[in-house]
């Protein structure tokens, strides 16, 4: 770990240059006094390291010195695939490892390939989360990628929507998918691949027995199949509805990208006053009335009846609840007193006499 450590230290001069204590500190995740102490062991290894005080002081390398000690080790080349995703590479136990490997990495570039390397970091950072979410981090992810990479059958305690909602289950572990911030299992039970969410797993249990995968399994394209298949099975009711023109154009920033495709794939040409004619696949009539209201006065649904009548039904009761309440009903609730009542009533007919 030390060890490690020291050649971070290294790196880190030879890529950045001057860097006081304390930045060296915050990179390493140690102690102040811990730099100083490696900076004493390196001097001693013979690396010309140059300490200067003061406000603008620091340390640095010496005559161009730099280390050929850049090889990666297995674990760095493994973490570079999520290079990208430093929020996924914690939540792997790979963070430390990951900075390791970009340190070698730049360390090996020439240096205007370094500098390059360095501004494109100041200026592109990918955020993979949706808006007010936070990252997925269930307890039991480390120990489950450890048994995805070393191919160990796991046996779970699963919580799942259906009854009973507990259930043991032994798996294959062929993969993990981070979606929307979310991670999520696929494993085979009896050679079926199937997917469950990882923090949805109360129990794990990796044992010694492995598995072979299946030839050819190549998760990303099974993770494209499993979405396709999954909106298929939750889309059944088949809505059609009107589409003011202001709504069409902004779709895409109000449906998921399922619903946009079906709307843009079964729209008919415009009518007279702009609007459109479209299929929307939905989940259920429960779930279909909130998300449809949601979009306003721009969209107007023609059939099924049973999803008119609902969303007319909840209008109304949204207006009944949102209703003018006039003086008597104020009064009859005892918050206010009589002469304050009469003194609203006088309010709100003045008010609705002003109303052109």
């Amino acid at each position: 770990m030390r060890a490690a450590r020291l050649l971070s230290l290294l790196l880190l001069l030879q890529n950045r240059g001057r860097l006081t204590a304390g930045e060296l500190a915050a990179e390493l995740g140690v102690s102040i006094r811990t730099v100083y102490r490696d900076i004493e062991s390196l001097s001693g290894a013979g690396i010309p390291v140059y300490g200067d005080a003061g406000h603008h002081g620091g340390y640095e390398l010496v005559g161009g010195y730099r280390t050929r000690l850049t090889g990666l080790h297995a674990d760095e080349a493994e973490s570079l695939f999520l290079a990208g995703l430093p929020g996924a590479a914690d939540d792997l136990g790979l963070g430390e490892v990951l900075a390791a490997a970009q340190l070698k990495l730049t360390a090996a570039l020439p240096a205007p390939l370094r500098d390059r390397a360095g501004r494109v970091r100041e200026r592109f950072h990918l955020d993979a989360l949706g808006w007010y979410r936070e990252q997925d981090s269930p307890p039991a992810l480390m120990a489950l990628a450890q048994a995805v990479w070393n191919q160990r059958r796991i046996r779970v305690r699963y919580r799942r929507w259906a009854e009973p909602q507990e259930v043991e289950r032994e798996l294959d572990p062929y993969g993990l998918v981070l979606k929307a911030g979310v991670w999520y299992l696929v494993a085979a039970v009896d050679g079926a691949a199937r997917t469950y969410r990882v923090s949805s797993i109360l129990r794990l249990d990796v044992g010694e027995e492995g598995f072979e995968r299946p030839d050819g399994f190549d998760l990303a394209a099974h993770w494209q199949d499993y979405l396709r298949v999954y909106d298929a099975r939750r889309l059944r009711l088949q809505a059609s509805v009107r589409i003011a023109p202001a709504l069409l154009s902004a779709l895409p920033d109000r449906l998921d990208a399922a619903l946009v495709r079906a709307v843009e794939a079964s729209a008919g040409p415009p009518g007279a006053d702009g609007w459109v004619t479209a299929t929307v696949p939905l989940e259920s009539v429960e779930l279909a009335v909130p998300a449809l209201l949601s979009l306003g006065p721009d969209i107007e649904v023609l059939a099924p009846e049973e999803l008119r009548r609902a969303i007319a039904a909840t209008a109304a009761a949204v207006l009944d609840r949102y209703r003018p309440v006039d003086a008597s009903d104020r009064a009859g609730t005892g918050d206010l007193s009589s002469s304050a009542a009469d003194s609203v009533a006088s309010r709100e007919r003045a008010a609705r006499t002003a109303k052109p």
